[in-house]
């Protein structure tokens, strides 16, 4: 039988370009995951397009003993599940090989915190040093601050899509910001009251340079807009002057914060997977850390049986 494979790649390569609109990068890493699964599968006697569930076992088998990380291992077995559901969908295969075999066990470190205070301390600092800017220029500066980080907090976005905002990102009631995120994909998440503050405030200081230029943080560089290293070295900045460790400070950490604390105050898991643009919950899944304190809580407070023991104690 002739060996369609490197057909089906391509194929399955256009298909998570032109329908999930995957970018290049993420392009290439599915055909060196396939291209590197492929010569390891001819290894053993079969192809990448008709290998049985023991034949791909074997080959993630291998990586492990060949030293390959656990999250390697699971990249592999990703690209190779995504792959298979293309030919059966596709009606290229009558069978998913890779649905009964388990993804390797990897270890997810939990994601830096920052507490409700630490940020109260960074909000703090940042609308203090305005005020006490030696000139317009750093007053400006700052003004700036202050409005990405309000925004940071209170939406989760991204670091790359918060710099890169576009000038008329709000929603038409200006309660919303309209978020393009990674693959282009646009989801549309809450202003909280002081960021719609901070917000006006930079756009009246900056308001025409910032409409001409596109960029609601116009910056003299190649994109057009602040870069991402700026806004991170001004955050361990503010740290810093707020007293807490820089090291600890930054602009994935509020990320992560932003999420930890919604959830610990009782928003749901979905809610918060849309929010932060996760296409997979598994990705959200990091935080139920959070999620199982919360409902330890409230197993302890509202279960009947649990009352019943806090009762005979």
């Amino acid at each position: 039988m002739r060996d369609l494979s490197a057909a089906h790649v391509e194929a399955f390569l256009e298909m998570m370009s032109a329908e999930r609109g995957a970018a290049l990068n993420t392009l290439e890493a599915y055909r060196r995951d396939l291209d590197d699964a492929s010569s390891a599968i001819r290894g053993l006697g079969s192809t990448l397009g008709s290998a049985d569930a023991d034949t791909i076992r074997t080959v993630i088998s291998d990586l492990a003993a060949r030293g390959f990380s656990p999250a390697s291992q699971a990249r592999r077995l990703s690209a190779l599940r995504q792959f298979y559901k293309f030919l059966h969908a596709e009606g290229l295969r009558n069978d998913d090989p890779t649905g009964v075999i388990e993804s390797p066990r990897k270890h997810r470190s939990l994601p830096k915190i920052l507490s409700t205070d630490d940020v109260s301390r960074l909000l703090a600092q940042a609308e203090a040093d305005i005020s006490k800017a030696r000139d317009q220029t750093e007053a400006a500066q700052r003004i700036r601050f202050r409005a990405l980080l309000e925004l940071l907090y209170a939406t989760g976005m991204r670091v790359s899509e918060l710099v890169g905002l576009p000038y008329r990102v709000l929603a038409e009631d200006g309660r919303f910001l309209i978020i393009r995120g990674k693959g282009a994909k646009e989801r549309m998440v809450p202003m909280s009251r002081p960021a719609r503050i901070a917000l006006d405030a930079w756009i009246a200081e900056i308001g025409e340079v910032a409409e001409e230029a596109g960029f609601l943080f116009p910056a003299n560089s190649t994109e057009g807009h602040l870069s991402r290293q700026v806004f991170a070295r001004e955050l361990k900045e503010v740290a810093a002057r707020a007293g807490l460790p820089s090291a600890k400070v930054s602009p994935h950490v509020l990320r992560h914060a932003f999420a930890s604390h919604l959830l610990a105050g009782g928003a749901d898991l979905r809610a918060v997977q849309e929010l932060l643009g996760h296409t997979d919950i598994s990705t959200t899944q990091i935080y139920t850390h959070v999620l199982d304190e919360r409902l330890k809580q409230l197993v302890s407070e509202h279960h009947p049986l649990a009352k019943q023991q806090k009762n005979r104690d």
